[in-house]
C-alpha cells in the first residue's frame, strides 16, 4: 500500500496492472503520467496529512496541464518540478462524493489497443469529478 494514498488492496493491485502494463509497453508510456496523476487525484488520503494534501493538488495541477492546456509528457514533468518547487501554498481540496470512472474501469483493457484511450477517458472523468476545484487548482497552477 502507497504511504499516504489511501486505496484498497484491490485498487491498489488494478493500479499496479495499469503501471505494469505502461512500464512493460513503450508506446504506452505517453499515458504513464494521466495514469499516475488521475490515480493519486482519485486517493487524497487524510486531510491532516500535509503530504496528502500537496499530492492531491499536484497531480491535479498536472491533469489541468495535461487536459486543459495539451503539454508533451517530458514538458510536464518539468512544469511538475516548478509546482513541486511551490507546494506548500497548496490547499485542501474536499474531493468529490463519488468518482464516475476509477482504475478498476482501466486495468481489464490494461495493455490491449484499448489502454491508452480508456487511461484518457478516465482522467477526463476524473478532472470533471474534481470541477468544484477547478478555479483554484487553475489561480494556484498559474502562481495566483
Amino acid at each position: 500500500m502507497h504511504a499516504y494514498m489511501t486505496s484498497s488492496p484491490g485498487c491498489w493491485a488494478a493500479f499496479g496492472r495499469v503501471l505494469a502494463a505502461e512500464y512493460s509497453m513503450p508506446h504506452l508510456m505517453p499515458t504513464h503520467q494521466l495514469s499516475v496523476d488521475t490515480y493519486a487525484a482519485q486517493h487524497p488520503g487524510d486531510p491532516a496529512d500535509r503530504r496528502a494534501v500537496q499530492s492531491v493538488g499536484l497531480h491535479l495541477a498536472r491533469l489541468w496541464r495535461q487536459l486543459e492546456c495539451p503539454t508533451p509528457p517530458m514538458e510536464t514533468n518539468d512544469i511538475m518540478r516548478g509546482f513541486a518547487a511551490r507546494k506548500a501554498g497548496l490547499p485542501y481540496l474536499p474531493p468529490p462524493a463519488r468518482f464516475t470512472m476509477t482504475v478498476a474501469d482501466v486495468a481489464p483493457f490494461a495493455g490491449t489497443a484499448q489502454h491508452g484511450e480508456r487511461v484518457l477517458a478516465w482522467a477526463r472523468a476524473t478532472w470533471q469529478d474534481w470541477r468544484g476545484a477547478h478555479a483554484a487548482i487553475t489561480a494556484w497552477a498559474e502562481g495566483g
